[in-house]
């Protein structure tokens, strides 16, 4: 199959642009405001609109700096170390999910404790708000022909064009499917019923490192440190990490909810 070579740049305003990536971006916090305010007007939650108004504000933020310094640090220290000012270049790429994550973890550290909620509180509802944002963002990486998969003979793999003449896994739309839409239902399930605070966290951890551990069997490593231990990538070893904290938080909650029962 032919990469469907869609332009990254949805609309010219003179010397501005409008990227799709962008627009995916702005999208996915879209939908992450609209989960929080509705989950916060649960009492387990508790959290008015103001509040999550103001927590997104922060998250932003959190989402911008901790997936840019995690790109820069885990993924090309090298040559961010020998071109600093590079690290400012956003609009030059390189982001990072974990990187990402550990900027929204502190944000949440960082509000709960200066205005008095449950840290693990605030990090439940990001849980839920989160996935339609890892979908929107995967697709927004498809339209940049970026993050491809490993070359292969699959009917429907693709041929971009910045990564050779062999056809290759369309890695993002499987990370957009798994990540996405199979762990949005996921989180729809479990947050049905009310749950000590910590499971939802946990069971996103848990499913996202799970699903992305698989598909980076597909996805081509980062051509600047290809494979860290045997077969294995950073992106494995970092989902590694996230799947044995998230199923230490599920044991957490459920023991929690064992003694208030």
């Amino acid at each position: 199959m032919n990469y469907p070579n869609i332009d990254p740049v949805l609309l010219h305003l003179g010397p501005l642009q409008l990227r799709w990536y962008g627009l995916m971006y702005v999208i996915g916090f879209g939908l992450a405001y609209l989960i929080a305010v509705r989950f916060g007007r649960r009492s387990h939650y508790a959290l008015s609109r103001e509040q999550v108004e103001d927590l997104l504000f922060w998250c932003i933020l959190g989402v911008i700096l901790g997936g840019r310094l995690g790109y820069c640090l885990i993924y090309n220290f090298s040559f961010y170390a020998l071109h600093p000012l590079e690290l400012i270049k956003v609009w030059h790429g390189g982001m990072s999910f974990h990187g990402a994550l550990i900027g929204l973890i502190l944000t949440a550290y960082v509000y709960a404790c200066r205005n008095a909620h449950d840290f693990l509180k605030i990090c439940d509802i990001g849980a839920l708000a989160a996935p339609p944002g890892l979908f929107f963002g995967r697709i927004g990486n498809f339209i940049n022909g970026e993050l491809w998969g490993r070359v292969t003979t699959v009917p429907w793999g693709m041929v971009f064009p910045q990564a050779g003449p062999l056809p290759r896994h369309p890695s993002q739309l499987y990370e957009c499917l798994l990540e996405g839409l199979a762990l949005m239902f996921i989180m729809y399930l479990v947050s049905r019923r009310d749950r000590a605070h910590g499971f939802l966290i946990g069971t996103f951890l848990a499913g996202y490192g799970c699903f992305r551990f698989f598909i980076e069997f597909f996805r081509e490593p980062d051509a600047q440190m290809g494979f860290i231990l045997g077969s294995f990538t950073m992106g494995q070893l970092l989902c590694a990490v996230m799947v044995a904290v998230g199923l230490g938080l599920i044991v957490k909650a459920q023991r929690s909810d064992e003694v208030r029962c």
